[in-house]
């Protein structure tokens, strides 16, 4: 050892002992520390609160405090608590009976979800530390060392199935709130629960908010919802957290601010839980609108304060891509379900940006379906079977509304949200009718289709119900506003033709009486009409030819030009042993003519004699005089007319449940009507399959699409009839589904 390190090792052990001996001369200070240090460890060392003994042996506080005094004069205080605070509180928190409580407490609550086994746990961890812990007398600092090591070492020795139970502990705290007591709060504080467990117990506040807005908030959309959850989350949630994050206060307004932020934490957690049930019914929600009104005033109120914008576009465009934009959703309610997300979205969010992004796959798919600008017209003149108008009747009627350019100089100009596309200024928010018209690029095409719509309910109007013109002109003077006038100026000539017609055929009447009464329009502003080569025989014949002389007489600078595929003949059948009204189309009154020439035609001969006919309308004219008992097919395209009924056709009508196979061969008129249903079951099973339960009117609107399809909804609720003797679908309340 070298004379240097012999010098440093003097120096420290003299330093050393006149630390601990302080300036007592000789020894004397060096016993009377050993003698504290023993007095102060004996002190601190823990004792089993289950030995008999325990509490029963005094202590002189003193003779401690004099100890505890000479240990920190002599500056071992630090080391004493560091060695017999780690090392004594592990020791004895392993000791056989803490040991063996924590075992049988581990296994129970392994066991069984039991709230009183985790309990009981806590109130026993306190009974120690209280039991273990220092006087106050000794100071704040010995006091804070302790209880930090005997949180320590707590911490280390708990399994990980402790925080299920604590979890289950608080929330039994709950339901009711009564059930908590203060006891309990300050034991999780003494034992440092509070603060390392802050998340569980946050959590357990999460979940009930969770569990009570769904029970009170779904499918309710009818009146706000957050209102009444505030109210219940003052009369629940906040006494509840009163012992944990308020502890200390002394009145109520200390109380308020110590909440303050924990609350706006949890008001944030409710609002969000809301919002996301509200996103998640959003479809249903724009379903129900009107009647939802208030789910979307609590939907707009929690996007103010959650930001899942994005989250309610998404789920929206998904709803809607599933359950709305596919071949079996009608037109109609594609658009009536489009006009009611357009007034929905404009409630949740003014500014539109909401809208514009759900909107954009919509429009989209509608501008794909051909018939999206008739159901828009057609609902524009009230020509909807549905009965639902896409236009709020209290809505003003406005003209079209052309898209909006950046106005800078504008003083109540906003800047554009943050969420905006690049092309949201062009789609800023209008009136529906303008929405729905800016689908395409121009309202041209509306017109266009204006224009044919409007000439088929001209044509349609009979001689006795001359009032539905008015009506038509009162519709056209309301599209004058949106359109305006110069755009629907063929309507007004269409109108005119109308009155001028009744008024033209009111004289030829006068001049020379006549059962025809004709639509007269003028060929240049009407659409085009579809042309036909039928030639109306007999009577019909006559009859035209008679009224277009008078007409030349009256306008002798105009001649007609009949369409005798259009339009519809009274017709009066008197047969032998009975009379037949009909109103039928000029093809099935053009055949019923000519058998009055002779009883039996061949299907050749029927079409020659009127003319260039496809054999297709033929069979169809053919079959609704076969329908009527009128004709029978007794051989392949040989027909004969049956001027006394027979008595086996009507039996045969009204009882098909007849064996199929012990009957006679289908004649062809028969089996083109059947195997033309037979292709269109594969469109029906379809329907079926993917939407359910459907009704035959439902069935019938969405037959339409099917190329070629021109059946009557009477010919179809035959064919149902006939599917559901054969075990395919299942008819119920007028309802109709595949035999599963």
């Amino acid at each position: 050892m070298t004379a240097a390190l012999r010098s440093q090792m003097a120096a420290k052990w003299n330093d050393g002992f006149t630390r601990l001996n302080r300036t007592e001369p000789g020894i004397t200070g060096l016993i009377s520390f050993s003698q504290a240090w023993n007095v102060a460890t004996d002190y601190l060392h823990p004792r089993d609160i289950a030995d008999p003994t325990f509490g029963k042996k005094t202590t002189d506080m003193a003779v401690v405090k004099a100890a505890f005094d000479t240990i920190n004069r002599s500056r071992r205080l630090p080391v004493m608590l560091e060695t017999f605070l780690g090392a004594g509180i592990n020791i004895w928190l392993n000791t056989r009976s803490a040991s063996s409580f924590l075992a049988h407490f581990l296994y129970d609550l392994q066991e069984s979800d039991d709230t009183a086994v985790i309990n009981s746990l806590i109130f026993r961890l306190v009974e120690w530390f209280r039991a273990w812990a220092p006087i106050d007398e000794l100071g704040p600092t010995i006091r804070s060392a302790y209880t930090l090591t005997f949180q320590t070492q707590l911490f280390s020795i708990l399994r990980p199935t402790f925080v299920r139970g604590f979890k289950a502990l608080c929330t039994s705290t709950l339901v009711p709130v009564a059930r908590q007591t203060p006891e309990m709060w300050e034991a999780f504080e003494a034992l440092g629960l509070t603060d390392r467990y802050e998340g569980i117990i946050a959590s357990v506040g999460y979940e009930r908010i969770e569990e009570y807005v769904h029970e009170t908030c779904t499918g309710k959309w009818d009146t706000p919802c957050l209102e009444s959850l505030r109210s219940w989350m003052t009369m629940q949630i906040v006494p509840w957290m009163l012992p944990m994050y308020a502890k200390g206060a002394v009145n109520t307004d200390e109380a308020r601010g110590m909440l303050q932020n924990v609350g706006s934490r949890f008001d944030f957690h409710m609002n969000k839980t809301l919002c996301d049930l509200r996103t998640s019914e959003i479809f249903d929600i724009i379903i129900d609108f009107p009647d939802s009104n208030g789910a979307l005033q609590d939907l707009k109120e929690c996007l103010q304060r959650v930001d899942q914008r994005a989250a309610l576009v998404q789920s929206l465009r998904k709803s809607n891509r599933k359950r709305l934009l596919h071949p079996g959703a009608d037109t109609k309610l594609i658009l009536q379900q489009y006009v009611a997300t357009i007034k929905c979205l404009r409630i949740v969010d003014p500014p539109g940006v909401l809208l514009f992004k759900v909107a954009d796959p919509i429009r989209r798919y509608l501008r794909e379906r051909p018939d999206t600008i008739r159901s828009i017209v057609a609902n524009l003149v009230g020509d909807d079977d549905s009965g639902d108008s896409l236009v709020d009747e209290n809505e003003p009627i406005q003209p079209l509304q052309a898209l909006e350019t950046e106005d800078y100089n504008d003083p109540n100009w906003d800047p554009e949200p943050i969420d905006a596309g690049p092309d949201f200024r062009t789609n800023k928010p209008s009136d529906v009718i303008s929405t729905l018209v800016s689908i395409y690029d121009s309202k041209d095409l509306f017109v266009k289709e204006l224009q044919v719509l409007l000439a088929q309910r001209l044509l349609a109007i009979t001689d006795d119900n001359f009032e539905k013109v008015e009506k038509e002109r009162r519709n056209i003077e309301i599209l004058k506003i949106r359109f305006g006038e110069a755009a629907l100026q063929v309507c007004e000539v269409m109108l005119r033709d109308m009155t001028d017609s009744k008024r033209i055929d009111g004289h030829v009447q006068s001049k020379r009486p006549s059962i025809v009464h004709p639509t007269i329009i003028s060929r240049n502003f009407w659409p085009s009409l579809e042309s036909s080569d039928i030639v109306m025989p007999g009577q019909f014949q006559a009859l035209q030819t008679e009224y277009a002389k008078e007409f030349s007489t009256f306008k002798p600078d105009k001649r007609l030009r009949w369409l005798p595929h259009l339009g519809t003949v009274h017709l009066e059948l008197q047969l032998e042993d009975r009379t037949i009204e009909a109103d039928v189309p000029p093809l099935e009154a053009a055949f019923i003519e000519l058998f009055s020439q002779k009883n039996i035609w061949t299907m050749n001969e029927l079409v020659s004699g009127v003319g260039s006919v496809d054999r297709t309308a033929a069979l169809k004219a053919l079959i609704t005089w076969i329908d009527l008992g009128v004709l029978k097919e007794d051989e392949e395209n040989v027909f004969r007319l049956l001027e006394v009924a027979e008595e086996t056709a009507p039996a045969a009508r009204t009882a098909p449940t007849a064996n199929v196979v012990e009957e006679p061969a289908v004649s062809a008129a028969q089996q083109q009507q059947a195997d033309q249903m037979r292709l269109y079951w594969k469109f029906i099973e379809g329907m079926l399959t993917n939407l359910g339960s459907l009704p035959l009117d439902r069935i019938q609107t969405m037959l339409r699409f099917a190329p070629g399809y021109d059946k009557t909804p009477e010919q179809l609720a035959g064919f149902m009839e006939a599917a559901r003797r054969e075990g395919l679908v299942v008819g119920r309340d007028g309802m109709w589904r595949l035999n599963r």
